[in-house]
């Protein structure tokens, strides 16, 4: 794969903060069904505080039949939201009206690379704006290129569910 530097930005702050964490009221008020299937709350336990913490990510992909749900740490893998699911994987989501107990598996480097190319596929503006506008990462929209941020700065996650 072709060498790629990528610009991380900083986790936003200030207005920015509240404008991604916004959505985390919608669960606690009991609206969380209002959001589209594309949001996921993580209920988690902080990895040195021992707290609950909740989070919402965009599912980066649902598999149907596996019942499991993919997201990205689009901040990398320094975010605190996973860190705290490497420290503890047995988590709390809910996706819409639904909750469910699942188990957080984080892809390889290699599968990450996969799957941030399946997700450029499948949502193209989404995977352009994102990466470039929104996390500061330069990418010339090539499936070499979405391979390399998946694999070098975007790890993701399978959370599998836990019977």
């Amino acid at each position: 794969m072709p060498e790629k530097v990528v610009d991380v930005k900083r986790p936003s702050s200030g207005f920015s903060r509240w404008m991604f964490r916004a959505p985390i009221w919608l669960y606690r008020t009991g609206l969380g069904g209002l959001m589209t299937k594309r949001m996921v709350l993580l209920n988690h336990v902080g990895r040195k505080s021992g707290k609950m913490r909740q989070a919402v990510v965009e599912v980066a992909k649902y598999d149907k039949a596996a019942d499991t749900v993919y997201v990205a740490s689009g901040w990398g893998a320094k975010s605190d939201w996973y860190r705290n699911l490497l420290a503890n994987p047995d988590i709390m989501i809910q996706r819409g009206w639904r909750k469910m107990a699942v188990t957080a598996v984080p892809l390889t480097p290699e599968q990450s690379g996969e799957a941030m190319v399946d997700y450029a596929h499948r949502y193209p503006m989404a995977a352009k704006v994102l990466s470039k506008r929104l996390l500061g990462y330069e990418v010339d929209g090539t499936d070499e290129d979405y391979y390399a941020l998946g694999h070098d700065a975007v790890p993701f996650m399978a959370l599998k569910p836990r019977s």
